[in-house]
């Protein structure tokens, strides 16, 4: 990702707020045999002092991701959305995308079939939480246990990351304002996610 100060994420705390909030991570994998990309739900392994992905892989993509053997790109995606120079001062005219995004990189270790179904478990109920009647693994542990053996495990120790906050954070407070509106009831490029998320970085002045 381009590499401008206004926008550098270096927060270890925030990247893990931007991983709760977008469990939906897509990994990468340069193997021998070329690019393998792949899409799972992932949780942070919240007793880890640093960051730390807990997923699980459905069968082959272990095999073809080659995972252990080599390092892993597991790409986070916030919140993102067009933003229109219209919404600039008269004289812009450039448009641009804001984004919260985030590189984590990590070789994954392989988990054993326990640590994997305690691992599928927690992710089970981590989203069952949400809902008025959840369901759980424990309700069936034998038919999940089989279900769970066309899976694999993993765990992956983030080792550097490369995370950008882009929510126009170079523009004066009331070109913010104007984009922040537009994103939140706007007749074309609503994101009312990403109008949150401008809020709460400019309130708060979040970043490095």
């Amino acid at each position: 990702m381009k590499h401008t100060a206004h926008f550098m994420l270096e927060d270890p705390a925030e990247v893990k707020r931007l991983i709760r909030e977008n469990p939906w991570a897509t990994f990468v994998s340069g193997t021998s045999n070329g690019l393998i990309a792949s899409h799972y739900p992932i949780l942070l392994d919240e007793d880890a002092d640093e960051i730390v992905i807990l997923t699980h892989f459905g069968k082959p993509d272990d095999k073809l991701h080659e995972l252990g053997q080599h390092e892993m790109l597991v790409i986070v995606q916030g919140p993102h959305g067009y933003i229109s120079p219209s919404w600039y001062a008269p004289q812009d005219f450039i448009p641009t995308w804001n984004h919260a995004t985030a590189h984590l990189y990590g070789v994954p270790e392989l988990l054993s079939f326990e640590e994997n179904f305690a691992v599928l478990n927690r992710l089970t109920d981590h989203f069952e939480a949400h809902v008025a009647h959840p369901k759980s693994l424990s309700q069936d542990e034998d038919y999940a246990r089989k279900v769970a053996t066309g899976t694999a495990g993993l765990r992956i120790h983030v080792t550097r990351f490369d995370a950008r906050l882009k929510l126009s954070q170079n523009k004066p407070p009331e070109v913010v304002e104007r984009i922040t509106q537009e994103l939140e009831d706007g007749d074309t490029y609503a994101q009312p996610g990403l109008a949150r998320e401008m809020r709460r970085v400019h309130s708060r002045g979040v970043g490095s």
